[in-house]
């Protein structure tokens, strides 16, 4: 499964180790030391496969450069890694609230990281690991195939990140029941249920967005979590 990724990383030798590694499995790379060599290299084709992006660099900090990978139609499919040297839960929230797919935190095994890279790839390219069993599921206009990781409302498909497609099944298959933030953070992001946060608002939010007027399905129960309509409005 070979694939291009770019690594933006100003530590020379971090660089080097890790263009060695993933060359080694098969995979192309590009190097970019600064955010804004990172901003050129994804405006070359081809888009890269997947980003190792650094938190500190010298220029653009690590959290704008994935924020506007991610508000770019051309690029916010593109899976992001972070790679920084900040252990803090904050920092790994910042990160995972503009989007980033994964978070690394420096030193690491070089070895855990490529079997990171290897799942994610995978997730990214079939949706292995983002969608439930069960097949094909419809709810109005809204239908969602979770072997396929596509996502369609009426005629129109609609393109989600793993991270997105997860919240959407996730909140589909407990239609009608109150999800809480807490509960949501522990399933779709695998982090810690007391860990105080805006990191579900912001993907509900992007979510609705990116469905459209499908995003009215899934309801705000203030002081709570969210809720997916147990049933079709009269008239959807």
């Amino acid at each position: 499964m070979s694939a291009l990724v770019l690594i933006v990383e100003d530590e020379e030798d971090l660089a080097a180790t890790l263009e060695f590694n993933l060359r080694r499995e098969g995979h192309a790379t590009r190097v970019a030391p600064t955010g804004e060599a990172a901003l050129s290299a994804v405006a070359e084709d081809p888009v890269p496969d997947l980003v190792l992006l650094d938190l500190m660099l010298p220029d653009v900090s690590g959290t704008e450069i994935c924020r506007r990978l991610k508000q770019e139609s051309r690029t916010r499919n593109v899976p992001i890694i972070m790679l920084t040297a900040k252990g803090e839960e904050i920092d790994r929230v910042i990160g995972l609230e503009v989007g980033a797919d994964d978070y690394v935190v420096k030193p690491f095994s070089v070895r855990e990281l490529m079997l990171r890279v290897r799942a994610i790839l995978r997730r990214s390219r079939t949706g292995e690991t983002a969608a439930p069993p069960g097949g094909e599921r419809r709810f109005a206009d809204l239908r969602v195939d979770a072997e396929a990781h596509r996502v369609w409302v009426g005629a129109f498909e609609v393109t989600l990140t793993a991270l997105e497609f997860k919240l959407l099944t996730t909140l589909l298959d407990r239609k009608g029941r109150v999800q809480t933030r807490e509960q949501l953070l522990e399933e779709v992001w695998q982090m810690p249920s007391e860990l105080t946060t805006r990191t579900v608002d912001t993907h509900v939010k992007r979510l609705r967005q990116k469905l459209g007027h499908a995003g009215d399905y899934i309801e705000t129960v203030r002081g709570v979590g969210y809720r997916f309509l147990d049933k079709p409005k009269e008239g959807a």
